[in-house]
């Protein structure tokens, strides 16, 4: 049984809608918070919902609106508007309500959506995922459609997305509900230990199994296994498990018996499985295996309307798990919430508001108290900055920071790492540039002689430089003899790599700035870093 709550603001519309829900539902009229909250402790069942028939912009629609937040339960929450107008979904995210109807007002349209809604709410409390954006929608329809399946399911989504909350849900809504959920980190399982964490191990298969073990697979029988950060399975534990998903059995670590088992996988991953196949790091085979279903969470910044829902559930919460009384958050400092990027996603958002509702219990969260990372909106989108520390690095900071000696060297290999990445790919992108606008480069190595092209070494690039040919007939020398033997001059030969070119071209620009690297790095084209690290591959002395 439904309890419908509708205020009494405009008695005509009320006595309409109460006639169109059914007898078997509880229909209570409101016309204060405090009746609203007399009404929700008196329910039967926790599905509900409030329907506001009088101005929704105005304070008492509000009040009645913040009194079902308050409650923790998911209420769902429909406002009728006066005077035929268009609703538009950013009215509706920012009244918070999930529904608006415009005249002429329809009581059996909208008994109709508001048990639908009820339905939603009920399903994504039994999830646990809370947010009312189209696309986290799509994501709770697909759960309820693919549940009460038994195929394989893989989830895509960057980390904190809440991978594992669909996963608990397919499960909780599926018929093996009443069965073990296994949940099992790969990258957390050091590689040797794999296979025996999976399919179990045999007395004496190795050093230190001193007993069978059964293994999660195992354990998990008639159940649910969950594979989280799938991508990182070494290669021979992914030939082991393809084999249990299409024979449905396995053996032991040292075992001789095959054991047949009844269990649905579900897998995630953070990372691009089709770019992990081409680069020949993950089993094609595998790969479509597991991706017989497939649901992606999005982040939290393509959903931002979910946050202020996310922010108040996070409050509710935590404040009744560490006891505390907290008032909320000024609507300045929600805006500072809405707006950031939030590279951690729903993880990182929970973990500040843990910090908040700890450290400032009984006052208002306002924008100064919000981390200054957060303020400053520096997330993974700030143009111009360097891509974020790791996640893991960031929550040091936070904290550590006093007390972290480690803190600026795992900074500085992250960002000395980043920079060798973009030096690598303008070296790729500077190559295939050059292939483009010399095609005649592929049909003359046929012929056996290949010409440079003096475009490439214009006095404009490299002052004063000249390239010479040198032909299967000419006096055979080495290269770096060829290159050096003339100032200004570089040798080409059949045969001659395009290290020892590079090399070359380097000496002869650096000869022609009187040594000066920054020149000589502008001229070639290059980063400065890039030249200082191939003087010393060619061991050149500038």
């Amino acid at each position: 049984m439904a309890t419908i709550l509708i205020s009494t603001a405009d008695p005509g519309r009320a006595g309409r809608l109460q006639r169109a829900f059914e007898p078997d539902d509880q229909v209570r009229f409101v016309t204060s918070a405090q009746d609203v909250r007399e009404a929700l402790e008196s329910a039967v069942d926790d599905e509900a919902a409030l329907i506001l028939t009088g101005e929704v912009r105005e304070r008492p629609a509000g009040e009645l609106i913040s009194a079902v937040s308050d409650d923790g339960r998911h209420v769902a929450v429909v406002a009728l508007f006066a005077g035929g107008e268009i609703v538009p979904s950013e009215l509706v995210a920012e009244l918070r309500i999930d529904e608006g109807f415009a005249e002429p007002i329809d009581p059996d349209e909208v008994a109709l959506v508001v048990r639908r809604l009820i339905d939603r709410k009920r399903l994504q409390a039994e999830i646990g995922i809370v947010g009312k954006t189209e696309a986290l929608q799509e994501v709770v329809e697909r759960i309820a459609q693919i549940a009460a399946v038994g195929s394989t399911v893989l989830i895509t989504g960057e980390s904190g997305t809440g991978k594992e909350l669909v996963a608990r849900g397919l499960h909780r809504l599926s018929p093996r509900r009443g069965r073990p959920f296994i949940a099992v980190n790969i990258a957390a399982l050091p590689e040797t230990l794999l296979e025996s964490e999976l399919f179990g191990h045999e007395k004496g298969a190795f050093t230190g199994a001193s007993s069978l073990r059964k293994g999660m697979f195992e354990l998990a029988n008639g159940g649910t296994i969950f594979l989280d950060e799938v991508a990182e399975m070494p290669p021979g534990s992914q030939t082991r498990l393809l084999r249990v998903l299409e024979q449905r059995e396995f053996m032991r670590v040292g075992g001789s018996d095959s054991i047949r088992v009844d269990v649905r996988v579900i897998a995630a991953t953070n990372r691009d499985l089709r770019q992990a196949v081409a680069l020949n790091e993950f089993r094609r085979d595998l790969y479509y295996r597991l991706n017989v279903l497939h649901i992606h969470m999005p982040p939290l910044r393509e959903r931002p309307e979910d946050i202020p829902l996310l922010v108040h559930e996070f409050i509710r919460e935590l404040s009744r798990e560490h006891q505390r009384e907290f008032k909320g958050i000024a609507p300045e400092a929600m805006e500072i919430l809405v707006q950031y990027d939030w590279p951690g996603n729903v993880r990182e958002l929970s973990n500040l508001v843990e910090s908040m509702v700890v450290l400032a219990p009984g006052s208002t969260i306002r924008p100064v108290d919000i981390p200054p990372d957060v303020r400053r909106g520096t997330g993974r989108g700030a143009a111009g900055q360097f891509p974020a520390p790791p996640l893991a690095l960031r929550r040091a900071d936070v904290a550590g920071r006093e007390g972290s000696a480690q803190l600026p060297q795992m900074e500085f290999v992250f960002r000395t790492l980043v920079d060798l990445k973009y030096d690598i790919e303008d070296i790729r992108r500077e190559f295939e540039m050059y292939k483009r606008r010399h095609p005649e480069l592929t049909a003359a190595r046929e012929a056996g002689v290949v010409e440079v092209p003096r475009a490439r070494f214009e006095p404009t690039q490299v002052e004063q430089a000249k390239v010479v040919t040198v032909t299967e007939e000419a006096p055979t020398a080495t290269t770096a003899e060829a290159s050096e033997s003339e100032e200004g001059v570089i040798h080409f030969r059949p045969g001659m790599t395009m290290e020892e070119l590079e090399r070359a071209a380097i000496i002869a620009t650096l000869e022609s700035v009187g040594g000066n690297r920054r020149r000589a790095s502008e001229q070639l084209g290059i980063g400065e870093r890039t030249l200082y690290r191939k003087l010393k591959e060619y061991k050149i002395d500038a």
